[in-house]
This record gives structure tokens, sequence and C-alpha cells, in this order.
């Protein structure tokens, strides 16, 4: 595996984040999607579920290619998303979280912790999340195959956007429109309307003094490190390539797990 050098990292900029919008729909038959997460004495994360230390990543660095090249991978994984599980353990540790439960229940309460919680824990959370969302492009010998949802979680997209493309482009219009650092979300919040929205810098929708509340199905990472190294300023063909790799089976069983 190649090295990254020391001038390539420097290319990689965080900015400070504002503003941000969230565009509502239903989700039929609706039931308790938003249920409270199950704490174990020995807890042990699960699919669904975030413990404190960093998971190996689901496939190789190369895994992505050419949407999400390896430098960029192995830079935002091993240092970016790692720094994150360090940093959220150490501020774990200096306010006397419980490691045994769940990250989830520290980010629902997230205002009653530091500025380091927030941000780092937010941060492994988010990473933990995005490496799940997403799988190495499927490709036949006819040719690339178009990466859709299926089942229910694409009747609910049809019915509530219209059609997958009509979505794909609101919410791409979230993750362009992110200013500066953040994150770009499908969701579903606390009326069990399935909606389309953005937060600042690490935060996420678990967060109870987030911009948007809920569970989060999707997420895309616009900090300017997941994508600088391939798309230098190109914010918009980043998101336009992503679609290629997004594991549409997870988010498809989150969306189930919480029905």
């Amino acid at each position: 595996m190649t090295t990254p050098n020391k001038t390539s990292r420097r290319k990689f900029i965080a900015q400070t984040v504002k503003g941000g919008l969230a565009v509502t729909v239903g989700l039929s038959a609706a039931a308790p999607l938003l249920q409270s997460f199950t704490t174990k004495e020995n807890f042990t994360p699960g699919i669904f579920t975030t413990g404190f230390d960093q998971q190996p990543l689901p496939y190789a660095y190369t895994a992505l290619e050419n949407i999400i090249d390896a430098m960029t991978m192995e830079i935002h994984y091993s240092k970016h998303a790692a720094a994150y599980a360090k940093n959220v353990k150490d501020a774990a540790a200096a306010e006397k979280v419980d490691m045994t439960k769940p990250l989830e229940d520290v980010l629902s309460n997230i205002s009653k912790y530091s500025a380091k919680m927030r941000n780092n824990g937010g941060g492994h959370y988010n990473h933990e999340m995005f490496w799940q969302c997403m799988r190495p492009k499927r490709e036949n010998p006819q040719g690339p195959v178009d990466n859709a949802p299926t089942g229910k979680l694409l009747e609910a997209i049809e019915k509530e956007f219209n059609s997958f493309d009509n979505f794909k482009k609101q919410f791409a219009e979230f993750g362009k429109n992110r200013f500066g650092s953040g994150w770009a979300w499908l969701y579903i919040n606390k009326e069990n309307l399935i909606t389309i929205g953005s937060t600042v810098n690490q935060d996420n929708p678990l967060m109870d003094i987030a911009e948007i509340k809920g569970y989060p199905l999707l997420g895309l990472d616009v900090w300017e490190h997941a994508y600088y190294l391939k798309y230098q300023n190109k914010r918009a063909d980043y998101i336009e390539a992503w679609w290629q790799v997004v594991n549409w089976d997870y988010v498809q069983q989150r969306m189930e797990a919480r029905g």
C-alpha cells in the first residue's frame, strides 16, 4: 500500500459550517421507528449500534476505485477517523462515560457533554456508519450495473419523492449546499417521517442539539478530506459518483430495523 506524503495530507481542509435545511416527507405505515437503544452489561457493537473502538474497514482501501481513490480511503480511515475514535475515548474517560454502553446513548444527550465529546463522538459515529453505507461498485460483463435500492426502501423513496432520481437530486442539493464541512442525511424523524437534510461539522440527527433530529439511514461525508485528492473543489462531481457505491442493502436494513 502506498503511503501518502505530507504534501498530500496538507491538502485536506476543514472549515466551519453553518446553515442547513430539511425536507420532510411521509413514510407509509409508520410504526414506532425511533426505538430506544438496548444497552448491555458487556456491550459489543452490532450492525446498528456503535461502540467506542474503531472497527475494521469492511473492504480494502482500493475497493471503491475509481469512485473513491485508495489514498483518500487510507488517509480518511487511518488518520481522520482513527483520530476521532481515539479522542472520543479520551473524552469518555475524562467525563466518566460508561463505555460498555453504546455511543448512541451519549449522542442522544450530547448537550450534557463537552465540545470534545460532541465533535469526536459525532465524528466517530458518522464514520463508522459511513463505511457501512458503501460497498464496491457492481459491474457485469455487459457493462456497469445501475446502483439503486429495491424492495421496501425503493417503494418508500418512490412514494415520498415521486421517483428515485428525484430523491437523488434533492439529497445531492443538501450535500452541495452545506456550507463548509458537514454531512447530508437520509433519516427518520421523531414523527416517523422519512426526511433528508444536512448537519454542521460532525453533528448527526441523533444529537439533541443538531439542526435535524431523528434516526439516520444514510450519511454522506462532504468534508473536503473525503474527496479533495480526487475531485479537488468539485463536490458535486464527488456526490454524483458516490451514488455508484452506496450500499442500499445496509440502508434498507437500517430502515426495517426501526419498523
